[in-house]
């Protein structure tokens, strides 16, 4: 139940991310200076905070998809199985999430 739950809620994060993210694209388009303050309030602690929220919503929204595709094949539909399969999901959001900010850093040169 929580799963399908964070599945519903980080739906709607993303809407409010691909905002935030045609913002940013919008401000490139634009000037110099609005360029540079969107990419001064996503460099910000709490900016990179909110890419990383976007991020996990993203990768876990990503993950229960292909869990509801496994579903539509009949497979794991076993209660131990279901939520054997929504625990792994949690877990492997969180562990794909920073891999995908540790290769960002990485192709930036940060480390």
């Amino acid at each position: 139940m929580t799963v399908s739950i964070l599945h519903r809620v980080t739906g709607g994060a993303l809407y409010f991310g691909t905002l935030l993210i045609a913002w940013w694209l919008l401000a490139a388009a634009t000037s110099e200076r609005q360029f540079d303050l969107a990419n001064a309030v996503f460099g910000s602690w709490a900016g990179r905070c909110v890419l990383l929220g976007y991020t996990w919503a993203l990768v876990h929204h990503m993950l229960g998809g292909i869990r509801h595709l496994i579903w539509d094949t009949g497979s794991g539909l076993e209660k131990t199985t279901a939520s054997s399969m929504a625990r792994l999901q949690i877990v492997a959001a969180i562990v794909l999430t920073l891999l995908v900010w540790i290769a960002g850093y990485a192709a930036r040169g940060a480390f």
